[in-house]
């Protein structure tokens, strides 16, 4: 008897919290915070926590939920579908024109990939350049997005198309801070430069907000810039 009713007990201690949390979720009042509310959407600004990584998940899903995020924390235009060839062209397609505080020369891209460029801005490139120089991020210089174009090796082209070509990535080759200070990746990585530690914390925080993250550790193709990809499986260097 005395075990049904511990049962009972723990059942209804349960079924209090699932109310409870229930409520502190749903409740128009609830004093949740939104970045810790997992049915509010994903918002750029916000701090990460670790429901951050599957409200992105939701934003990155389609189109549409995609700009919802995206408009939170950059100016884009919305653009149509790109279909230049069975392998080529751009699918949610946007004109990325400056990511919070930080501007850029127009960039046709992906959605998804403007995303992922704009978490990375916020919660990785900028608190790098707090950290190093004391300042903010006035513009990030990239080397384009969409490019219908085989994969390039050392050793030529692959034969393979890049992500390149659906604009499921972007090359972005350096920052300029607030105060002016242009910083380039090709002169900034080389561990005796002082600027060599602001350049991996991109590297390291790049790998958290995309699927795959290739630079001057990679290969010599890259050692003047960050290939940043939407897909991916993983890879970091």
């Amino acid at each position: 008897m005395r075990i049904v009713s511990l049962v009972y007990a723990l059942l209804t201690i349960a079924l209090m919290a699932l109310a409870g949390g229930a409520l502190l979720i749903y409740a128009t009042d609830t004093p949740l915070p939104d970045e810790w509310n997992p049915i509010k959407p994903l918002v750029i600004s916000d701090p990460v926590t670790p429901l951050t990584a599957a409200k992105m998940q939701r934003a990155l899903r389609d189109g549409p939920s995609c700009r919802a995020a995206l408009a939170t924390g950059a100016t884009f235009d919305a653009m149509d579908d790109l279909v230049t060839s069975p392998q080529c062209g751009i699918a949610d397609r946007v004109r990325l024109t400056a990511i919070g505080g930080a501007g850029l020369s127009p960039v046709k891209t992906r959605c998804q990939t403007a995303l992922r460029l704009a978490m990375w801005q916020a919660h990785g490139i900028a608190p790098a350049a707090q950290r190093h120089f004391g300042q903010g991020i006035a513009r990030i210089h990239h080397a384009s997005s969409y490019n219908c174009r085989q994969i390039r090796t050392t050793s030529g082209n692959s034969g393979r198309m890049s992500t390149h070509a659906t604009a499921n990535a972007i090359d972005i080759s350096g920052v300029t801070l607030d105060d002016g200070r242009r910083l380039n990746l090709l002169d900034g990585w080389p561990a005796a430069d002082a600027r060599a530690p602001f350049f991996r914390d991109l590297r390291d925080s790049a790998c958290m907000w995309f699927r795959l993250t290739l630079g001057p550790d990679y290969n010599r193709l890259h050692a003047d810039h960050f290939h940043l990809q939407h897909t991916g499986w993983g890879l970091c260097r």
